[in-house]
């Protein structure tokens, strides 16, 4: 536990605002990273006043913006056939993608129109894959810029209340915070390696 607590510690220290734009890009784009480690842990920091509250969510849906581009304007211009490809690919299985999690995505953007880029930002599974349907549709780049910046704006904004909550309510209800945040890292690192595993087997 004290290699991970050592960890959480230098996370901590180098959680500032181009560092949370910049995993907040990584979120949103198909690499696995959680914007449930990112938001609540800035916005904890925000309570301790090292962090403007305000300026972690717009830095954090300015990173997810860019992020959900990235993978907006790589399958607007290589198509399905790139796409599903590369999901089923050993690399694309790395970054626990799949054939079958894309063309969820993209039946969840068929079934819900252009909104699904906003409602999709708020649901699990869907939320940083949803700008690949909305590129192989080749969904009107205004809307999509609109949509995806309301919906990662308003789930930033309801982790960074989260975050924030708990800070004001550590000493009360979390004696031992600190301990849970990390055995919430550690699960995250074990579910990472387990899932990788497994999609290595089954490619």
């Amino acid at each position: 536990m004290g290699f991970f607590q050592t960890l959480f510690d230098w996370y901590m220290a180098n959680l500032n605002y181009f560092t949370i734009a910049l995993l907040m890009l990584i979120e949103s784009t198909f690499l696995p990273l959680p914007s449930e480690v990112v938001i609540p842990f800035a916005a904890y920091k925000a309570g301790q006043g090292d962090l403007n509250v305000f300026i972690v969510v717009i830095s954090g849906t300015i990173g997810a913006l860019t992020g959900s581009l990235i993978n907006y304007t790589l399958a607007y211009y290589l198509g399905r056939p790139i796409v599903y490809k590369f999901a089923g690919s050993r690399l694309g299985r790395m970054c626990l993608l799949s054939e079958e999690k894309v063309m969820h995505a993209e039946e969840y953007f068929i079934r819900n129109g252009k909104t699904s880029t906003f409602i999709g930002r708020l649901v699990p599974g869907i939320r940083h894959l949803i700008s690949i349907p909305a590129g192989l549709a080749r969904m009107s780049f205004r809307d999509f810029m609109l949509f995806t910046f309301i919906g990662a704006g308003i789930w930033n904004i309801i982790l960074a209340i989260i975050g924030f909550y708990l800070y004001a309510v550590r000493e009360q209800i979390f004696p031992y915070l600190g301990h849970i945040l990390v055995g919430i890292g550690v699960i995250f690192v074990v579910y990472l390696i387990i899932k990788a595993k497994r999609n290595g087997k089954k490619s």
